[in-house]
């Protein structure tokens, strides 16, 4: 299974290649543009990122648990921006 450094650097790798910024990434994967990404969204973006099928339900459950700080289940372009921070880190 995937290590949580290992899906993260993926994450990474999929934005610097892809995305001009950060926030090319977010509107890419926000299919409804409210500006905010749903499980079903950011699966999508794990997909893109090549995260296993298999653990994507999972890795897009543990991100919304971790950056989702007012608990709507969505992450916002600023929890968003959190992650990349993070991520780049």
């Amino acid at each position: 299974m995937s290590t949580k450094e290992d899906i993260l650097k993926k994450i990474e790798i999929l934005i610097t290649n892809h995305f001009r910024t950060p926030e090319e990434a977010f509107n890419f994967f926000d299919d409804n543009g409210d500006q905010k990404l749903s499980k079903s969204e950011i699966k999508d973006l794990l997909q893109e990122a090549k995260i296993s099928g298999f653990i994507r339900g999972i890795v897009a459950s543990k991100l919304i648990e971790g950056y989702d700080k007012n608990d709507d289940q969505l992450i916002s372009w600023e929890e968003f921006q959190t992650a990349i921070d993070e991520i780049s880190n």
